[in-house]
């Protein structure tokens, strides 16, 4: 069954939900892996697409997301700021471009900025421009096309706006926006002329069908990058005694993504400083070919020479 998938997946098709779920029922997981890094390859070759984020706006967030340290509804200690200041924002992009990241993103803890501050922002994203050679992104929440097209004009060319999960269990992760909520600001974006970066994180009590059904949903709404975060359960928020998910599964989620997106960056984004390098390594050699790099939000990520480093080592052409 496997073999007859990935003559499908070269030929030009595609493969279910449902037959995803059966290679996750007959299939090892070496197997499994072999499987998404041959599509991998064939798809995008040895490039590995590097990206960074800055936390431009800290804590006090609106919304009741469970997974989430910046949110006032839970009580988790973080550093709260309205904005980076330029000084802060243009340190961390030089110390990034100087290291050959690809890609910088601001992020915007929040519903969505208002449009009262999107001029603050865009004048950052101008100063970016100017003085680094990265391409820039934003995810700045729930914007309206105003907003969007503001931050285009600024120079913004790929706006991030995480599903997180399924359409089917968002609802019991969150009650303060929808999924639907999100798709409009994808399509918004869209028309305004942006690529869009989607995905979620793993390991909040979901299916494996969830996770699968995400990355299709993601697909569908016209992601070219999918970020795959692995929950980093946080004291304070109500996942905070999630228990981990295993090595094994989270090598069989990314195989199976990559799968049923093969065309897309599948990005390593947050939770892997906690994996070994054994998996981590067989994960960029399961399906991955994206990276964040550097420190997260609100916690650290892994440091930039290591991953520079492993890539080399792997391969991968950065």
């Amino acid at each position: 069954m496997l073999d007859e998938i990935l003559v499908r997946l070269f030929s030009g098709g595609g493969i279910t939900i449902e037959e995803a779920l059966d290679l996750n029922n007959c299939c090892s997981t070496d197997d499994l892996c072999d499987a998404a890094d041959k599509v991998r390859a064939h798809f995008h070759g040895d490039s590995l697409d590097t990206c960074s984020i800055v936390n431009a706006r800290s804590g006090r967030c609106s919304e009741d997301c469970k997974w989430c340290s910046q949110s006032r509804y839970h009580s988790t200690g973080i550093n709260e700021y309205e904005s980076i200041s330029s000084d802060g924002l243009m340190a961390a992009a030089a110390a990034n471009d100087r290291r050959g990241v690809r890609r910088l993103s601001l992020v915007t803890s929040g519903r969505k900025v208002s449009p009262a501050d999107i001029g603050h922002f865009c004048e950052m994203y101008r100063m970016l421009r100017q003085c680094t050679s990265m391409s820039l992104c934003a995810s700045m929440g729930l914007l309206g096309r105003d907003g969007l097209q503001a931050l285009y004009d600024a120079g913004v060319r790929r706006y991030h706006c995480n599903l997180e999960t399924s359409s089917e269990y968002f609802p019991s992760l969150c009650s303060t926006h929808s999924h639907a909520d999100k798709l409009r600001t994808i399509a918004m974006a869209r028309e305004v002329g942006m690529e869009v970066c989607s995905g979620g994180i793993i390991g909040m009590g979901e299916s494996m069908r969830d996770r699968l059904l995400m990355v299709r949903e993601a697909v569908d709404a016209g992601a070219v990058s999918v970020p795959v975060n692995i929950l980093n359960p946080i004291s304070g928020t109500p996942l905070a005694g999630m228990p981990p998910l295993s090595d094994d599964e989270i090598l069989r989620t990314v195989a199976l993504m990559r799968l049923v997106a093969p065309r897309v960056v599948m990005r390593f984004a947050g939770g892997r400083a906690r994996l070994s390098h054994e998996t981590t390594e067989r994960i960029l050699r399961g399906g991955m070919n994206g990276a964040m790099i550097g420190d997260l939000l609100t916690t650290v990520g892994n440091k930039v020479d290591e991953d520079y480093a492993l890539f080399d080592r792997i391969g991968y052409k950065y």
